[in-house]
């Protein structure tokens, strides 16, 4: 009796170790050829994404290398694999080596070969001022408790792509820019919340610069849910003090 007891014990470890292992290989390669999440730390990417968001980012649409794999391991290819270009207009999240091991995500503004130039606030894309049309003045207090007056507009990009940003005003920081060229086999990433993003405008060492395509992980595709808090004042449906207009929403 104790000897059969003892072996139905065995039986049952290994049964548990087999579900854990599968369990283990099933979030690897979910999370390396499928879909990785990814929480948004920051208000570079207001209003399009608000801090607390999380989401999946496709794996797949650039393709793979060692950025696409859990920890970034050194002995994996940095060529990518079934690559991919992004289009322009994506939010795209990537690694910029360059600066260090964390994951920045941003919208593709330039591809390779494109000009970028910021005049006066406005966007320039192969010396042509991108259209953009007002939406509405937001006031709202900013996940660092700090009072926000912007403006929004609707931006649309010269391939048709329409998308929300900020604008505290025209004449900030970075809204007069030398003229860039991006190059081949790189992007210009630009944050949506234009006056509240370091991104591709920027240079000098710990900026992003222009961002190679092998430093991209992948296309940021739908929010799953949030931890938006809903005492900023945006207009975001929140019944009971959570954020369920920020759940499963598409991510343009």
């Amino acid at each position: 009796m104790a000897k059969k007891l003892e072996k139905n014990q065995k039986t049952t470890v290994k049964s548990l170790l087999k579900d854990i292992l599968f369990v283990v290989v099933f979030f690897l390669v979910f999370t390396t050829f499928g879909w990785s999440s990814f929480h948004i730390p920051s208000g570079s990417m207001e209003p399009t994404l608000e801090v607390g968001d999380r989401l999946f980012v496709s794996k797949y649409a650039y393709g793979y290398n060692r950025y696409s794999v859990l920890f970034e391991p050194k002995f994996i290819f940095t060529d990518r694999a079934l690559s991919s270009i992004p289009k322009r207009g994506d939010v795209a999240v990537f690694v910029p080596a360059n600066i260090g091991n964390e994951a920045f995500i941003k919208r593709v503004i330039g591809l390779p070969g494109d000009t970028v130039q910021m005049i006066s606030g406005r966007l320039y894309i192969n010396n042509k001022m991108v259209e953009r049309a007002f939406v509405r003045d937001v006031n709202y207090t900013n996940y660092n408790g700090r009072s926000i007056s912007v403006k929004e507009y609707d931006e649309t990009l010269p391939n048709g792509v329409v998308h929300r940003i900020y604008e505290q005003s025209d004449r900030a920081r970075m809204d007069n820019t030398n003229r860039f060229k991006v190059p081949a086999g790189h992007y210009f990433m630009m944050g949506d919340n234009r006056d509240g993003s370091q991104d591709s405008r920027a240079r000098g060492p710990g900026t992003i610069g222009y961002v190679k395509h092998e430093y991209l992980v992948g296309r940021a595709g739908i929010t799953t849910f949030s931890l938006y808090d809903c005492d900023q004042g945006k207009d975001i449906t929140c019944p009971l003090g959570i954020p369920f207009g920020r759940f499963f929403d598409y991510i343009d």
